[in-house]
C-alpha cells in the first residue's frame, strides 16, 4: 500500500513541524502533530504525530528570571528527602507546593537546601534555583 519511502518522509514531515509547536505544552504538541500527521498520512499520521507531539510537548521552558526572583526571596524552611531532586522528575507527594506570588503557572519548594521550581500539575521540577 505505502513504500517505505513514502512513510519515511511522512515520519519526518511529522517530526519537523511538531518540533515547533513543542513549546505550547502537551495539548497543543499533541494536536499540532496529530495535524500534521494527518494531512501527511491519514488517520494513521495523525494517530503517530498526535503521540509524538505530546512527547515532545512536555517539555517546558525555563521561567523567567522574575519567577526565579520570586521563589528566592520566599522564606520557608528545607524539607529533606532521600531522593536526588533531578529538573524533568517528579517531587514527592510528601513534599508540600507552594503558590509563586504572582505565577499561577508555577509552584516551588525548598527541597534538601536547593530552592526548585515546579509544575503544579505534574509535580515535575522545571528548574532547581540555587
Amino acid at each position: 500500500m505505502f513504500g517505505k519511502a513514502t512513510i519515511t518522509a511522512a515520519v519526518a514531515a511529522i517530526f519537523v513541524p511538531t518540533i515547533a509547536f513543542a513549546d505550547g505544552g502537551t495539548v497543543s504538541g499533541a494536536a499540532g502533530g496529530a495535524a500534521t500527521g494527518a494531512i501527511v498520512g491519514g488517520p494513521v499520521g495523525a494517530a503517530v504525530g498526535g503521540v509524538a507531539g505530546a512527547a515532545l510537548g512536555t517539555i517546558m521552558d525555563p521561567p523567567a528570571p522574575e519567577v526565579r526572583e520570586v521563589v528566592v526571596q520566599q522564606e520557608v524552611p528545607s524539607v529533606q528527602v532521600q531522593k536526588e531532586i533531578v529538573v524533568g522528575q517528579p517531587l514527592p507527594e510528601t513534599v508540600v507546593l507552594r503558590p509563586v506570588p504572582g505565577y499561577t503557572q508555577y509552584t516551588y519548594a525548598v527541597v534538601n537546601n536547593q530552592r526548585v521550581i515546579v509544575d503544579p500539575g505534574t509535580r515535575q521540577v522545571i528548574q532547581i534555583v540555587n
